[in-house]
């Protein structure tokens, strides 16, 4: 009895040993989907980013054309980063046109010839825009030739004269001038980008309002020739008379109070634009 106890001791330790052994060497299968899941993990290409995140902010110089309120112009602007630009252009107009003031006729040419510089920001980095500036004006924008006829009446600081003398000789001629500031400040509001932020945008159609803000203008008059009282008795040279020359003044005074509300000038333009 002893020995088949024994013998069967013997037997279970030996079947236990082999019973353990057999589970030692199986593998465990959340082991096996961890390594799986690590090297599948490792093995994977990063994902490609979408077209929708990727960086528009492409190109960075743009020109374009353009009309205004100081005639056709050209402009070129270059992007500083994503939500500004640096601007720069010319316009250039040339208009003639006679009217009569005060018994004078005035044959007059109004000749724009400005430059401008904005800096342009865009606080969504889209199409709309903010533009603090400035306008330099090139030659004086309006002059203009002045002229009596002969035997006409006129005034002078609300003073009447008669042109010319008894027989009609030396009419009254004369040059003037209407001056701004040389250099005025400016701001727009406007809508389009030269330097569109948008990938593969190249043209657009900015359009721009705003104000020049330059100041009162200021007229000169300068006038030659014989002026004479109703009887063409009493005459003097408008050029050197003290009296005459007083009235001259006073009639500048007069023009540049008519013109005073042009101290603001309005911006309106529209234009067509590439970017580089």
């Amino acid at each position: 009895m002893r020995g088949f106890v024994r013998s069967a001791v013997v037997s279970c330790s030996l079947l236990a040993a082999s019973c353990l052994s057999g589970y030692a060497q199986t593998p465990d299968p959340s082991s096996a989907v961890s390594n799986s899941s690590s090297a599948t993990s490792a093995e994977a290409p990063a994902p490609v980013q979408s077209p929708s995140v990727m960086n528009t902010d492409q190109g960075r110089v743009g020109a374009g054309v353009k009309v205004s309120l100081y005639g056709i112009g050209g402009e070129v602007a270059v992007r500083v980063n994503h939500h500004s630009n640096v601007r720069a252009g010319f316009n250039a107009i040339s208009y003639n046109r006679g009217f009569d003031k005060d018994g004078v006729s005035y044959d007059g040419q109004l000749s724009f010839r400005t430059f401008e510089a904005h800096y342009d920001y865009y606080p969504w980095a889209k199409s709309f825009h903010i533009s603090p500036g400035v306008l330099v004006y090139a030659s004086n924008p309006i002059t203009a030739n002045a002229s009596v006829a002969a035997g006409q009446s006129f005034t002078l600081g609300g003073v009447s004269y008669y042109s010319g003398d008894a027989t009609g000789a030396n009419p009254i001629t004369g040059t003037g001038n209407i001056k701004f500031n040389q250099a005025a400040p400016t701001v727009t509001v406007g809508w389009g980008n030269l330097v569109s932020r948008k990938e593969g945008k190249h043209f657009t159609v900015p359009f721009e309002i705003g104000v020049a803000f330059q100041g009162s203008p200021k007229a000169s008059l300068a006038l030659a020739g014989t002026a004479c009282d109703s009887t063409f008795t009493v005459c003097s040279n408008a050029a050197t008379d003290p009296t005459i020359q007083s009235n001259v003044v006073s009639e500048q005074t007069k023009i540049n109070n008519s013109m005073s509300f042009f101290k603001v000038y309005p911006i309106i333009s529209l234009g067509f634009g590439y970017k580089f």
